[in-house]
């Protein structure tokens, strides 16, 4: 065979061990968790081994009493003290297990809480790209698959897997103090072969279950993503169309779940045949050894049930390193999670945002998404403390991403962004956005309460707080009409208020946050001309004393603004005061006149769309 065929041949195997390889990384990083309660873990293991010895030594007091009652040995009593002993040791088996499940089952609730929260924390910690580009259902059911194997994983490795080794060690001594070499051998030789063979399968279907999880995820995250788009799907009547697509992922899910229950009867079957032949060829060396003589009947007893404690939990460990694997598997895609890369992250020695006023200022900054694709060119401007700076332009020009990068969601690719005169990138993030609220376009409300909502711009909120903040607002009327008020739950993503009122309620909880820094994308783009102009004269009000940034289409919004930057592919292609812009009769001058055009028809919307 040539030597690219041999590398070809062999490719297979190194990518199943370098799998394998990378499925195990995972177990050094539970140590720590386990670390924390190594009392609670050594006492678990001494109450593991306590158990095993007592397991163990019930056929041995079995066999003391078959052959007390033996009368052919010519031994017939009532073994009074044995039968107490049997039923002790019986007890003690369980005793010892059930106490040590006590004592354990904190550590592994516990690691799976910390791990878990650790997963939570560090996603909330990633970058805004890194969410647009995943996928959240199929993230979702990651983390609950990883969770749960954590505990698994655990409860297995101690409790399974050690127990089995131990009570393997303890059967070969009793074997080879009581019985000749050849009933160790055969025990010895039907263990290898059967860790082997169940190992060699195992491996084998790791693959098919991998690809099931997959298949399963993508799936899950298909069924979210059109729930999720409920609207949209009816807009289009596509509920057959989603439910296609759906069904796909689950008649693929479906091939490999088959093929997966079809290895697991293989694997069964040939566990069964090892355990079979070994169990058989012992019983008939025992059998032997009674007719001639050399062993008793209690012996046969003793064999048969050492045989039944050790190829029960055997048969059990084929299940157990099964469900390893798979646990494995599925930490081994959480843990995954936590390796993704912090692509904006605090810098060392990074300060708190200093008190007072806080400029914010945007010097020669250069942005893009893409590498391949640069929204912002060369873009710079201030907004002096408690000044207002409005933004307008045409869709796609950048305004909305002047927020995102002020927020630190995404670090400039060239130049600047300061907050009171120190750079963002060596702030503290959470001072940075602590000092900062926004009132978005698209409003998206938790599903919970109003109340709750509003609050989340500061939990410690008291209710009047949270009421005073409605009124400014203008819709403490409208939820007070409501049936239960400030207890309304509002559906997924705020869809049981209507647009203009998830944007009010978005404003009263940014006025509840009282910010140094106040952000209007759009404020007011879901509201009526009438609700509009109530609420415009709310928001003046709270931008007073605040550094203020408005994006903004409709152009009467920023007529009071300090300065007025006027956006073109990412350029600052105008700026002034309204009146200087518009005695300028540039682009600025020609997009009021439209507006004015469309406000003389009765149009309530501007011209054009937000970034």
């Amino acid at each position: 065979m040539s030597a690219a065929h041999t590398a070809a041949a062999n490719a297979p195997q190194a990518g199943a061990g370098k799998a394998a390889r990378r499925d195990w990384r995972v177990v050094p990083m539970l140590l720590p968790y386990l670390w924390e309660h190594k009392w609670r873990v050594v006492l678990a293991m001494l109450l593991l081994i306590a158990a095993k010895f007592a397991n163990v030594g019930v056929p041995l007091v079995m066999k003391d009493i078959v052959d007390s009652l033996d009368a052919s040995r010519g031994v017939l009593v009532l073994p009074l003290a044995l039968l107490l002993a049997y039923g002790l040791l019986r007890l003690s088996t369980v005793l010892f297990a059930e106490l040590r499940d006590v004592v354990f089952v904190p550590v592994t609730q516990r690691a799976a809480r910390r791990v878990a929260l650790a997963v939570f924390r560090h996603l909330h910690a990633l970058s805004l790209r890194f969410h647009l580009d995943r996928q959240t259902g199929g993230m979702s059911r990651d983390i609950e698959r990883g969770t749960r194997g954590i505990s698994t994983l655990l409860s297995f490795m101690l409790f399974s897997i050690i127990p089995v080794v131990l009570e393997f060690v303890l059967v070969a001594a009793v074997l080879f103090a009581k019985f000749d070499w050849r009933f160790v051998a055969v025990t010895f030789a039907a263990v290898v072969v059967y860790i082997a063979f169940t190992i060699g399968i195992t491996e084998w279907r790791t693959a098919i279950r991998k690809r099931a999880n997959e298949l399963d995820s993508k799936a899950n995250t298909r069924a979210i993503d059109s729930l999720l788009n409920y609207e949209t799907v009816k807009y289009f009547n596509n509920e057959e169309f989603e439910a296609r697509r759906y069904d796909d992922n689950l008649q693929r899910y479906e091939v490999m779940a088959v093929r997966n229950e079809a290895s697991l009867g293989l694997l069964n079957v040939g566990q069964a045949a090892i355990i079979a032949v070994a169990a058989t060829l012992l019983m008939i060396l025992c059998a032997q050894g009674v007719v001639a003589r050399d062993l008793t009947l209690g012996d046969l007893v003793l064999v048969n049930a050492l045989l039944i404690q050790l190829y029960i939990p055997l048969n059990f460990l084929g299940m157990a390193y099964r469900e390893i694997k798979q646990a494995l598997i599925d930490m081994e895609r959480m843990f995954g999670l936590l390796e993704q890369h912090r692509e904006v992250d605090d810098a060392p020695g990074a300060v708190e945002l200093p008190q007072g006023p806080a400029a914010v200022r945007f010097e020669a900054v250069d942005f893009g998404y893409d590498p391949r694709r640069q929204i912002l060119h060369g873009m710079s401007f201030e907004i002096p403390p408690a000044a207002k700076v409005a933004v307008v332009g045409s869709s796609g020009a950048g305004k909305s991403t002047l927020a995102r990068l002020l927020y630190r969601f995404y670090d400039v690719t060239g130049g600047a962004v300061s907050v009171g005169g120190v750079d963002i990138r060596g702030l503290k993030q959470t001072s940075l956005r602590a000092a900062i609220a926004i009132v978005p376009q698209d409003t998206v409300l938790f599903n919970d309460t109003i109340l709750y909502n509003i609050q989340y711009g500061r939990p410690s909120a008291s209710r009047e707080e949270v009421v005073a903040a409605a009124r400014a607002a203008h819709i403490h009327d409208f939820i007070e009409g409501l049936p239960d008020g400030y207890e309304t739950m509002v559906g997924e993503r705020g869809l049981k208020l209507s647009g203009g009122e998830k944007q009010r309620v978005a404003i009263a909880r940014a006025i509840l946050k009282n910010p140094r820094v106040m952000i209007f994308d759009e404020a007011t783009s879901a509201l009526d001309s009438r609700t509009e102009q109530a609420i415009q004269k709310e928001l003046n009000e709270i931008a007073q004393g605040r550094t203020t940034l408005v994006i903004a289409h409709r152009l009467s919004t920023v007529m009071d603004a300090d300065e007025i930057l006027v956006l073109e592919q990412g350029r600052i292609i105008e700026r002034g005061r309204h009146a200087e812009l518009l005695a300028a009769g540039g682009s600025y001058a020609q997009m009021w006149a439209l507006q004015q055009q469309e406000d003389a028809r009765g149009g309530d919307e501007g011209l054009t769309a937000p970034a």
